[in-house]
């Protein structure tokens, strides 16, 4: 484990050239950190992971040759401890997800600050996850997607399409009473005050496609 006077090595993966460049000229400024080298795809950033064994890795999702969320799952089949930091053009809570279920320590959009790169370099190679306030949000309110159960998935599909209780009542085949929970329990899980505001995000996050 690092002590506060060690040196931060840093491995950055990315398919842009600017976007490395720009990173590659961060990092070299950025006192107590030093770039262990460069990869322009997944593959590469795998191969310089076992040359380099840096402590930080930053790794783009999507890249040529093998996704950045194979290359994570690579490298963490190499290291168990390795720390790896998604760095991405926020698509989706999906990605957050599915980046933090594969073992990254940390998610980063590219159009984060260098003091917000620094501080989720610093966070992560103390063993600490950095996740920014507005990916972290987007990830608990996944979450709580993923709790919806399929019952409770089928009345929200009902009512993003504006029917009242009642109608929702007649078809699902319930008591309007049995409704009114669950539409307090969907509006509680996803973190909305009304109906209007829960179709919103139901349609936002692709809910209805299965309805």
């Amino acid at each position: 484990m690092n002590t506060p006077d060690d040196t931060i090595s840093v491995l950055i993966a990315d398919d842009h050239p600017l976007i490395l460049a720009g990173l590659a000229a961060l990092i070299a400024a950025m006192p107590g950190i030093t770039l262990a080298g460069q990869a322009d795809n997944g593959a590469r950033a795998v191969e310089l992971y076992r040359q380099h064994r840096p402590q930080v890795t930053i790794m783009d999702l999507s890249m040529p040759v093998m996704h950045g969320l194979d290359a994570i799952s690579q490298i963490l089949a190499f290291d168990a401890d390795a720390r790896i930091v998604i760095l991405t053009t926020y698509q989706g809570d999906e990605d957050v997800h599915r980046g933090m279920r594969a073992g990254a320590r940390g998610y980063l959009l590219k159009d984060s600050s260098p003091e917000q790169l620094v501080a989720c370099i610093h966070a992560v190679a103390r063993g600490s996850k950095f996740l920014p306030p507005e990916v972290a949000s987007k990830l608990a309110a996944h979450t709580a997607v993923a709790r919806l159960s399929p019952r409770e998935l089928q009345i929200l599909a009902h009512l993003a399409t504006g029917k009242s209780n009642k109608m929702i009542a007649r078809s699902a085949a319930i008591e309007v009473g049995t409704v009114k929970f669950h539409v307090n329990n969907i509006l509680a899980k996803l973190n909305v005050g009304s109906r209007t505001e829960a179709a919103t995000v139901a349609s936002r996050r692709g809910l209805l496609s299965a309805f």
